[in-house]
């Protein structure tokens, strides 16, 4: 770990106006700590509070050359799933910063292997946002089945000329096959849900199965096996090389006719070509999806599709999880700057 700088007592606020970044609040006699994004209001009052917290009012994403001169100059930083920490930014030299506090449990964006090579510190916020994600995981599922998405832009439309026996008939998920990719956190808590309120068998695939807690969850010897027995698949997996494009064409042909996909974890999981593709061939009969392989871009073969739903990766996106995401950064920097292991290191 670096050398901490101790966080004094008490506050102070001082506003200097705009800089050549974007409109910032400083403090004074505190670690510097570069905020890339907006965070809730609360958030940003306690970071100004504790640190000379440069906050990002205008909420623009920052660009490499800002996030290199925030590597030089600020003692640490608190980053976004929009920032590309690649190993040319974190070796951005003369080197400052100390630690990189992600606001996220995901922290693919962030060269783990070039922080540790130059001596910095990366935290994330895990636990915090699990009901949330897991909510929208669910959401999804049930959107997909019921056609939720097309119907709404059926009444939006004007062209819903009334009720009819017929009309948009979508899945039952009731008693229905739940296979999760990945049983951690997120997808433990959306066997739950399956499980309470619909009544769902789960399997699921992981290389090292966790402690189920009481789950009634049947593991898959094999990824392609959860597949081809799953009316729902729902990915909770992280982006590693392992798993970039993992859910490719050969597999998508395993899934069941019938069957949905969902995707609250990451984009570059699924092989968005391929998924458009299937879902355009009835090959499956649609998928949920709120993260990207390219955010914010979507591919447009899935912008043209009915049978899929495109949220703007919503899965944290309540006040009470994004407040709770924020301190939990806020901890592991008060800890690291106190001289302390942050609760949440992840390298």
């Amino acid at each position: 770990m670096t050398n901490p700088v101790k966080v004094p007592d008490g506050a102070g606020l001082q506003t200097i106006g705009e800089n050549a970044l974007h409109g910032v609040v400083l403090m004074s006699e505190r670690p510097r700590i570069v905020v890339t994004r907006r965070l809730p209001a609360a958030v940003e009052h306690r970071l100004a509070e504790l640190f000379d917290a440069e906050l990002n009012r205008d909420d623009e994403p920052r660009s490499s050359g800002e996030l290199r001169d925030a590597v030089r100059s600020a003692d640490g930083m608190l980053v976004t799933v929009t920032d590309g920490m690649d190993a040319d930014v974190l070796a951005a030299g003369p080197r400052r910063v100390g630690i990189v506090a992600n606001f996220g449990v995901g922290y693919n964006h962030i060269d783990i292997a070039a922080a540790g090579v130059n001596d910095i510190v990366v935290t994330n916020t895990p636990g915090v946002l699990t009901d949330d994600t897991a909510d929208l995981a669910i959401l999804l599922m049930l959107m997909v089945a019921r056609r939720a998405g097309e119907g709404e832009r059926h009444v939006r439309s004007g062209t819903w000329t009334g009720w009819r026996p017929t009309q948009m008939m979508g899945t039952q998920v009731s008693g229905a096959t739940l296979g999760i990719i990945g049983m951690g956190r997120i997808g433990r808590a959306v066997a739950r849900r399956a499980q309470d309120g619909f009544g769902m068998r789960v399997v699921f695939h992981q290389p090292n199965p966790p402690e189920l807690g009481g789950l009634d969850a049947t593991p898959c010897a094999s990824l392609d096996e959860l597949l081809s027995v799953s009316d729902v698949v729902s990915i909770h997996c992280p982006a590693t090389p392992q798993t970039r494009g993992m859910i490719d064409a050969r597999r998508l042909a395993l899934m069941r006719p019938g069957a949905i996909l969902v995707n609250t974890a990451r984009g570059d999981v699924v092989d968005e070509v391929a998924l458009a593709a299937a879902l355009r061939a009835g090959q499956i009969a649609g998928a949920g999806l709120d993260v990207y392989a390219n955010e914010p871009s979507v591919h447009p073969q899935l912008l043209d599709l009915e049978n899929v739903v495109l949220l703007p990766h919503l899965g944290s996106a309540t006040t009470q999880t994004r407040i709770a995401m924020g301190m939990r950064a806020i901890d592991n920097l008060v800890a690291f700057f106190a001289g302390k292991e942050p609760p949440d290191r992840v390298a």
